[in-house]
């Protein structure tokens, strides 16, 4: 199973919660992935220049500097969009980051860990799991 870590879980993990860190330690004792989307990556990064927070820079460095580089699949783009679709004619609004998180989820088959399951509940096909219950 592949893991992809939505920007609440890394910023829960920078902040240094233990069980964070332990769920992901359980996730790669069983041979699961764990990934880091380039639109994750980018949240959190403008969030730590933002405030400046040179230390957790160097720590987000330090475990996801050396992540495979990851393609994001041109199927993906239609599947972002028909989402966006489907939530705004529903009435649901969610940001583009979260739908382009979401498609790139549901394209690849992985699994998005997120505390922010009733956000990305709305969204069909999609799997999510949440590790701070």
């Amino acid at each position: 199973m592949t893991y992809v870590l939505d920007t609440n879980i890394v910023t829960y993990w920078l902040q240094g919660r233990e069980h964070i860190r332990q769920k992901r330690d359980v996730a790669l004792e069983n041979n699961h992935s764990i990934i880091i989307p380039p639109m994750v990556f980018y949240e959190v990064w403008r969030g730590l220049l933002k405030v400046n927070a040179v230390v957790k820079q160097a720590a987000f460095l330090s475990v996801f500097a050396d992540a495979p580089s990851i393609s994001l699949p041109a199927d993906m783009w239609e599947i972002a969009a028909r989402i966006h679709s489907d939530l705004t004619s529903s009435g649901i609004v969610i940001g583009d980051l979260d739908i382009l998180i979401a498609a790139f989820c549901i394209i690849q088959n992985y699994t998005l860990v997120t505390n922010n399951t009733r956000h990305f509940e709305r969204i069909n096909e999609l799997a999510i799991i949440d590790w701070m219950e």
